[in-house]
């Protein structure tokens, strides 16, 4: 699933990049600033986000070019990423929230890094590995 754009990670501090068997591209913010771009800017309505849930960590966009559709095991692969890039990295089985980028949201006044979701989806994963992570990064740090 290439997309034809260049690497918005190239052009944003504080995102990486990852790139998933299919040609499948993540997006991980490593900041509050980052996440805010990355959740608000540079996803579209039909990319997929992550971010486990009630612990601090990245969130995570799975890129889904139009007219396709990610399979369940790409969209486990972005939420193992969503849940090393948090606190629960050491942890065994992750609750991650998934939605469609357009139910994320930020409130009024809310800090950078604060989004609200609807219509999320909970994946229960394991933090990927720090080799299986190195396999598929794609991007700068």
């Amino acid at each position: 699933m290439t997309d034809p754009e260049s690497s918005e990670s190239d052009r944003v501090p504080g995102v990486v990049e990852y790139t998933l068997p299919g040609g499948w591209r993540v997006l991980a913010g490593r900041t509050d600033t980052a996440n805010d771009y990355l959740s608000l800017r540079l996803a579209r309505p039909n990319d997929r986000w992550f971010h486990v849930r009630g612990l601090p960590g990245s969130h995570v966009v799975l890129r889904v070019p139009k007219g396709a559709e990610p399979d369940r095991e790409t969209q486990e692969r972005a939420a193992a990423i969503a849940a090393f890039h948090s606190r629960a990295r050491g942890a065994g089985t992750v609750p991650v929230s998934c939605t469609e980028a357009r139910n994320v949201s930020k409130p009024r006044g809310a800090p950078p890094g604060t989004v609200t979701i609807r219509k999320e989806v909970v994946l229960k994963v394991r933090p990927m590995s720090e080799a299986a992570l190195a396999e598929f990064r794609s991007g700068p740090a």
